[in-house]
C-alpha cells in the first residue's frame, strides 16, 4: 500500500538500493520465463504456485462439520425433546457458517485467519512472507512506512509519492512496474523456497494484477504470466542471496521492532 512520503532519512546504509542495478541489467521479464527456472532456483512445487491454496479454508470447514456432527451424535442421546432439537440446532451452524461464507466472505476468512493460527508453520509463514516483501523492497530502494504481522493485518506498507501517483493515474511505465512486480512476488517467492505449498499467494497476485492494470503499455496475457514468473524467479534470486539478513529481518518482525530497528536488523545482519 502506497501513502505519503516517507520522512526518514537512512544514513550509513549498505544494502539500501543495492539491488536496483542488478534489476536494471536483468533479463527483459518480457522474454519467456520457464518454471524450470524457477525449480533450479528452488521454488517448490512451481507449476502450483498461481493456484489458490485451499488448505486453511478446508481445514476450517471440515473441524465445523466434523465438530458440530460429532456433538450432534452426542446431543441425540438426550431425554426426549432435547434429543430432537439440540441436535438439530447444533446441525444448522455449519449452514450458518455456509450462509455467512456466501453472504458476507469477508467475515468467514477473519474466522479462518483465527483458526490458521494453530497451524504449526502459521507464525513462520507470516513473518517470512512478510520479511521478503520487506526486505525486496528495501534492497530496491522503496521506502518502508510501516508494518504488521498480526492476524488478519499482515502487511507492509510502502510509501512513495511519485509512485503513489503514476497507480493511481494508470500510468506506471516498464522499470516501475517491474520493480513493483518484484517487491509484489517476493513473499510468495520466499514461501516457495520454504514450503512445498504456498498458502499467502492470493493477495500478492492480486496486487501485482492491480499494478498490471495500472501500467502502459497494457501487457497479453503471456506477457503477464512472464512478468509474474521472472518476479518471483528475481524476488526469489535475492532472497536467497540474502538468506541471513532475511532471518535476521524475521527476528526484528517478530519482535515488533519498529521500522528503523528492522532496517538496522538488515544493516547488520
Amino acid at each position: 500500500m502506497f501513502r505519503a512520503v516517507w520522512s526518514v532519512s537512512i544514513t550509513s546504509v549498505k544494502f539500501w538500493e543495492s539491488a536496483t542495478q542488478t534489476l536494471a541489467t536483468s533479463t527483459n521479464p518480457c522474454i519467456h520465463t520457464s518454471l524450470q527456472e524457477l525449480t533450479t532456483l528452488g521454488i517448490k512445487n512451481a507449476e502450483n504456485l498461481a493456484i489458490p491454496s485451499v488448505r486453511n479454508d478446508a481445514a476450517f470447514l471440515f473441524t465445523v462439520v466434523g465438530t458440530t456432527g460429532f456433538l450432534g451424535v452426542l446431543a441425540g442421546q438426550l431425554p426426549g425433546d432435547w434429543g430432537f432439537f439440540v441436535p438439530y440446532l447444533i446441525g444448522s451452524i455449519s449452514l450458518i457458517v455456509l450462509a455467512i461464507g456466501s453472504i458476507s466472505p469477508g467475515l468467514l476468512q477473519a474466522a479462518i485467519g483465527g483458526f490458521s493460527s494453530f497451524f504449526p508453520d502459521y507464525q513462520d509463514r507470516i513473518a517470512r512472507h512478510e520479511a521478503a516483501h520487506f526486505l525486496v523492497a528495501y534492497l530496491l530502494g522503496l521506502p518502508i512506512l510501516g508494518y504488521s504481522l498480526d492476524i488478519g493485518k499482515e502487511h507492509v506498507n510502502l510509501i512513495d509519492e511519485r509512485l503513489e501517483k503514476l497507480i493511481y493515474s494508470g500510468q506506471l511505465d516498464t522499470k516501475e512496474l517491474d520493480r513493483l512486480s518484484v517487491v509484489a512476488m517476493a513473499g510468495l517467492a520466499a514461501e516457495g523456497l520454504q514450503y512445498d505449498k504456498v498458502v499467502g499467494q492470493s493477495a500478492d497476485l492480486f496486487t501485482l494484477q492491480r499494478f498490471i492494470n495500472r501500467s502502459k503499455p497494457q501487457l497479453s496475457k503471456d506477457q503477464q504470466q512472464n512478468l509474474t514468473r521472472w518476479a518471483v524467479l528475481f524476488a526469489g534470486s535475492l532472497i536467497k542471496n540474502n538468506k541471513a539478513i532475511h532471518e535476521a529481518l524475521m527476528t526484528a518482525m517478530s519482535k515488533k521492532g519498529t521500522v528503523l530497528e528492522c532496517i538496522e536488523a538488515i544493516e547488520k545482519a
